[in-house]
């Protein structure tokens, strides 16, 4: 994270992925970090209905947090992430089905 970065900063990533992270209660970058980038992408798919998030979203988030491109998320850490967001998902539904 780069010195001026404050943790309490607002979320930057455009207008419509703003608004989907504000749906779902993410409002600072702290915010982001608590939950995780692949948390939030996961929450975003199922609740957010201001978009349809892709994984170049995912690829963003944890750009955003790492001071990276997602680009460069993208072609280091696809597979890993891809893995972790069907890990959770799987969670995600286990939790449902138990409710």
């Amino acid at each position: 994270m780069n010195e001026s970065q404050d943790n309490d900063e607002t979320i930057n990533l455009g207008a419509k992925t703003t608004r989907c992270l504000n749906e779902i209660g993410i409002y600072t970058r702290c915010d982001l970090e608590q939950i995780s980038p692949v948390k939030a992408f996961v929450k975003m798919k199922h609740e957010c209905v201001s978009m349809k998030p892709s994984l170049n979203l995912l690829y963003a988030l944890v750009g955003y947090l790492e001071d990276r491109h997602w680009a460069e998320v993208a072609k280091q850490d696809k597979d890993r992430l891809v893995r972790e967001v069907n890990v959770e998902m799987k969670l995600q539904e286990i939790l449902k089905a138990n409710e």
